[in-house]
């Protein structure tokens, strides 16, 4: 593993604020540029983003826990609302070429999250729940498993990174949606019993436990690719600036690929929580995926849904190349990655490219279709603002001009007498 990214702290584009009749100036003389939206950094986001950054259809959002305090247990209702649209993070990720290459076939994805419901719609009989994990009350982890594995059901473009993949599902958290350090170690040890081919690590715990990193540790001596939530999702209470940059585990044991997430600019979240150890981003808002109750959607984002999703990655590298170790893997995935201050996931190129025999890709590889960095329009935005104020200014000076024009012909006409005056003969 190399050594960890420094945390981006890139700027979110915003859209310029125009004057009163200003669009209508703007959108006939000057080409503005559009930013692409982010979906908005909350725990449940409720609009799906489009691509190009417009507002799309309204979804319920995917919370990632329950209240821990509430004395009855209501679990995450299920959706009436069908996504219409592919969103932003899959064509990012350019997973309708992906397909092309790999599906994850013959691979076994353990994911330690809140459960996963066995018969959720996508998931085709290929979920395998141990213990309590077939009761995911939260409604988070099969959210996630639809990222890492779901065929998209009658909308395959909204299928997950790897949708021949098998779910190994494992409960890392206690029914409200709360991590467990003891959970998450009897969760390690029962996917390295299984055999899991990767590992998802959902959760992220404050401190470091020494069975746990036993148990990752036996894992990685097995075969098996860890990944793991870089952090924990941001306290829905009070800010985050408030928490010191800190590590959190096991994303931060050596040789676990440590995955945060991004927004559709390619920066962190407002509010996520610091840390140093970062291996990749993924995306992380605006994510569409289904729940354990209905056919319906969801939205959902946080450093739990970039973890699916490089976990998927993950799926798809191992069943493109069976004969590579699991550190090859993690290689592969971070070497391939887009450079940015975090590395960006770019799982068509995990998947496509060749590498070299220091683990680098070799030249002439091929990216995805859309990099996944968007450009920073933020100078875009300044100078068009400059545009329509220059055009503002410019109408302001026709508009004058005209105006003295007609004055002019006005008062000549009258013979320069003041308006209203009476004719020379007094009438």
């Amino acid at each position: 593993m190399r050594p960890s990214a420094r945390r981006a702290t890139g700027r979110t584009a915003r859209p310029a604020r125009l004057l009163y009749g200003a669009s209508l100036a703007a959108a006939l003389v000057v080409p503005v540029a559009v930013p692409a939206q982010a979906a908005p950094p909350s725990r449940t986001p409720v609009h799906l983003p489009a691509a190009d950054g417009s507002k799309g259809q309204e979804l319920p959002g995917m919370p990632t826990s329950l209240d821990a305090r509430a004395e009855v247990v209501a679990c995450t209702p299920a959706s009436k609302e069908r996504a219409k649209k592919q969103d932003w993070s899959r064509q990012r990720l350019d997973l309708d070429r992906l397909h092309r290459h790999s599906t994850g076939a013959g691979v076994t994805v353990a994911l330690i999250s809140t459960g996963v419901d066995p018969g959720a719609e996508g998931l085709d009989g290929r979920v395998t729940a141990r213990g309590e994990a077939g009761d995911d009350c939260v409604g988070q982890g099969t959210f996630l498993a639809g990222l890492i594995a779901g065929t998209g059901g009658p909308t395959p473009r909204l299928a997950g990174v790897a949708p021949d993949a098998k779910i190994l599902a494992l409960r890392g958290t206690d029914r409200r949606g709360q991590p467990d350090a003891a959970l998450v170690t009897a969760a390690v040890r029962a996917a390295t019993t299984a055999e899991a081919d990767v590992i998802a690590v959902a959760v992220a715990l404050p401190r470091k436990d020494t069975a746990l990193t036993r148990a990752v540790a036996e894992a990685r001596r097995a075969g098996a690719v860890v990944v793991a939530a870089a952090t924990p999702e941001p306290p829905s209470r009070g800010s985050a600036d408030e928490i010191p940059s800190r590590t959190y585990w096991p994303a931060g044991q050596p040789g676990v690929l440590a995955v945060a997430d991004m927004l559709p600019a390619g920066s962190r979240p407002d509010g996520a929580l610091p840390t140093e150890d970062i291996d990749l981003a993924a995306p992380g808002a605006g994510v569409v995926s289904g729940g354990p109750r209905g056919k319906g959607h969801y939205l959902g984002g946080g450093v739990a849904v970039a973890t699916a999703y490089a976990a998927g990655a993950a799926a798809a590298v191992r069943a493109a190349h069976p004969g590579e170790s699991a550190d090859a893997v993690t290689r592969r995935l971070t070497a391939t990655a887009y450079p940015a201050d975090i590395p960006q996931l770019d799982a068509y190129a995990a998947v496509t490219t060749v590498l070299g025999e220091a683990g680098a890709p070799a030249g002439g590889a091929e990216r995805a279709a859309e990099p996944v960095a968007v450009r920073d329009t933020s100078d875009t935005d300044r100078a068009t603002g400059r545009a329509v104020l220059f055009v503002l200014l410019g109408s302001a000076g026709v508009l004058s001009l005209l105006w003295a024009g007609f004055a002019l012909t006005r008062a000549r006409a009258r013979g320069w007498r003041p308006a209203g005056a009476g004719t020379p003969d007094g009438s």
